[in-house]
């Protein structure tokens, strides 16, 4: 069996990463800041020292990056490449700036951009800053640092040392998705694991 680490995993489970991952090939690891979701390991990031080095065969990492200040991006990629088995690989998904800072330039701030599946509003601005009600709440995790369009994503990627990285942007969806892996990947094989991998 295949261990899969999910990272940042708040209160999901296997079940609400990918169709891919959601199978009985891949053990579930999961990792977070917040002792309060029970996670496997608590950990940051930036310091996932609870994890062996070449331990895992893939990540799973949605909408965690945003959450690091810009200059700690590189130390939280640097982790997830020493945990990574050499043929190893990460999946990355976060918002999508260029396609929310359209709807800040047509004067859509704080108006809802989309609704979840609990039918709650998202405004641009939660998805530039962090998610406000949780946050008003007490839930300061939530907060945004950084951010990313897609080729910053991909050559920050690059720049960390991954050596096959493909994306892919949403505009509908305000959202990025990434495959990055270890070992170098044809285009073929970057397709094959974002058609297996990319999406619910």
């Amino acid at each position: 069996m295949k261990t899969l680490l999910h990272v940042g995993c708040g209160a999901q489970r296997k079940d609400s990463t990918t169709r891919g991952f959601n199978t009985d090939a891949w053990q579930e690891l999961r990792l977070d800041i917040d002792e309060s979701v029970a996670p496997d390991i608590v950990g940051t990031m930036t310091d996932m020292s609870g994890v062996a080095d070449a331990s895992v065969d893939a990540i799973f990492s949605s909408h965690n990056i945003e959450h690091l200040y810009a200059h700690e991006v590189p130390v939280a990629l640097s982790e997830f490449l020493r945990v990574l088995k050499p043929d190893g690989f990460a999946i990355i998904t976060c918002p999508d700036l260029q396609s929310v800072c359209s709807l800040v330039a047509q004067g859509k701030l704080v108006e809802p951009a989309y609704h979840t599946a609990q039918s709650i509003p998202i405004a641009p601005i939660d998805i530039l800053y962090g998610w406000r009600a949780p946050m008003a709440n007490g839930n300061l995790f939530m907060a945004h640092r950084c951010g990313f369009t897609e080729d910053v994503l991909r050559a920050t990627l690059l720049g960390a040392g991954f050596n096959g990285v493909g994306t892919l942007a949403r505009p509908e969806c305000y959202d990025l998705w990434a495959v990055a892996s270890k070992a170098s990947l044809t285009q073929d094989d970057i397709k094959r694991l974002g058609s297996e991998y990319f999406f619910r």
